[in-house]
């Protein structure tokens, strides 16, 4: 199978762990796989995620022998590969496109609110709990970067307990407000599945 380019893959987690998804099951559609790793919440507060996953994503770039630029990854790590998509590695149009799996992208979210979790993660990952108004939370909100006209693949499962499939509904439509080809599959189950790119239409800049 011919080489499509290198997928960046970012492991999930809530930005405390790690987790055993390795997007492995992407390889068999012509993807070099590259695994990318960073400093979890306890070690360092956000954005000290985003530098690694870019320094990552330079390494990965720097193999990829003029392929396309891809990145991926579950629940922490799709919120991280969207950050890289809409923002870029060095330029704004420098990633081919995203591929997000359950990602939690909105930490003032009504959908996540309702959650009511004591030990919501984006506070972890920010150092203090996401608020109105805060620089940081405003940051790291996904949909504040959306306008570079990436494409985005968002994978969500409508019994997801953790992360609400509304967050994946939202961005979608955020997304393609502004100028994103977008392909969202809300699907049965929850969190589990393991990753595989449904089928979709491509664009001149659709993902492989």
């Amino acid at each position: 199978m011919t080489e499509r380019g290198v997928l960046l893959w970012i492991h999930g987690g809530g930005w405390r762990a790690r987790s055993t998804e390795d997007g492995g099951a992407l390889a068999g559609h012509g993807l070099r796989m590259v695994q990318a790793t960073y400093r979890l919440a306890a070690e360092a507060r956000w954005p000290a995620q985003l530098d690694h996953v870019r320094a990552a994503a330079r390494a990965a770039r720097a193999g990829a022998d003029g392929g396309r630029l891809l990145v991926g990854g579950d629940s922490a790590g799709a919120m991280l590969a969207l950050h890289l998509a809409l923002r870029g590695v060095d330029r704004p149009d420098d990633v081919a496109g995203a591929l997000a799996y359950w990602p939690p992208v909105d930490p003032l979210g009504e959908d996540h609110l309702r959650l009511g979790r004591a030990d919501d993660p984006w506070a972890g990952l920010l150092g203090h709990r996401p608020a109105p108004g805060d620089p940081a939370t405003a940051d790291a909100t996904v949909g504040t970067h959306a306008g570079n006209r990436v494409p985005v693949l968002l994978v969500h499962g409508v019994a997801d307990g953790s992360v609400p499939a509304t967050q994946s509904v939202a961005l979608a439509g955020a997304l393609l407000a502004a100028g994103h080809p977008v392909h969202a599959w809300i699907t049965h189950g929850g969190a589990r599945a393991r990753p595989g790119p449904p089928r979709h239409p491509r664009g001149d800049r659709g993902l492989p």
